[in-house]
């Protein structure tokens, strides 16, 4: 769906992006990974064509971003900002949520069957003002926005950003259960452990160049990779490779309490 083929990004006659080189399958829930500065977010908007390449290409739907208006992109591309206010424009949660679908063409019908579907969906007051809501609301109304687009992708820039851990739950289940309907999903994530849990695979970012790709588990469990990346692995992942040791592997939450059991049955 996505293919970064040796792309670089220069802004001000600094590099930000050099030679980063990887795709993305259908299906895929990915997740960008690295210290403040390492080209994250930039990256994200190389991914739907906000930015273009200063060299290199970048495909989506097998169409170069260099060649197709961003707007193209926006029917198949969902993009969650970090920041819900920069998304958010309209006088009640209404309108904001027809927003996204008006500026697509859906038909008129259309557009009225999915904003009542989403409103049904939602524990939100149609003439509600967008910005009475709380942080955590007004993302979770973003998103929303996003989801009645149906997008084949949807990219998401720190989505739990200021979140307590009931907000941020109640969003990651919400672009897990997408993910699980076939939305592929690329997120840059600062927490994780919240990487470990959703994400099937990471890209490790390290001042603008891509230093290791792979499964979560596996990455996040590379001690010099992360070393690498100026990154600390989850306290889950610490703690597990200390049990590790005894099995020479980490664990995922569940798999480790079943062999904490299993010791102290034996002790």
């Amino acid at each position: 769906m996505i293919k970064f083929n040796d792309v670089s990004f220069t802004l001000n006659d600094s590099s930000i992006i050099s030679n980063v080189s990887f795709q993305i399958q259908k299906g895929d829930f990915i997740s960008i990974i690295g210290s403040n500065g390492a080209g994250k977010s930039t990256l994200l908007k190389l991914c739907n064509g906000l930015l273009k390449p200063t060299s290199g290409d970048v495909l989506v739907f097998d169409k170069n971003t260099k060649k197709e208006k961003t707007s193209s992109f926006a029917k198949h591309i969902g993009f969650l900002f970090q920041n819900p206010d920069r998304q958010i424009c309209c006088n009640t949660i209404k309108e904001e949520i027809s927003f996204s679908m008006e500026k697509i063409n859906l038909p008129k019908e259309e557009i009225q069957k999915r904003t009542e579907e989403t409103l049904r969906n939602s524990d939100f007051n149609p003439d509600e003002d967008p910005f009475n809501l709380s942080r955590g609301q007004r993302q979770r109304l973003c998103l929303s926005c996003l989801i009645t687009l149906s997008p084949d992708i949807l990219i998401l820039d720190e989505p739990t950003t200021g979140l307590d851990y009931k907000e941020c739950m109640e969003l990651m289940n919400k672009i897990k259960d997408l993910n699980n309907k076939g939305t592929t999903v690329i997120m840059v994530c600062h927490d994780m452990e919240i990487v470990l849990d959703f994400a099937k695979k990471v890209l490790v970012m390290n001042s603008g160049k891509m230093i290791a790709q792979g499964e979560t588990r596996k990455i996040l469990s590379d001690t010099s990779i992360l070393e690498q990346a100026r990154l600390l692995p989850p306290q889950i992942v610490q703690t597990s490779m200390e049990l590790g040791k005894e099995f020479n592997e980490v664990f995922t939450v569940s798999e480790m309490i079943s062999k904490i059991k299993t010791l102290r049955s034996t002790k």
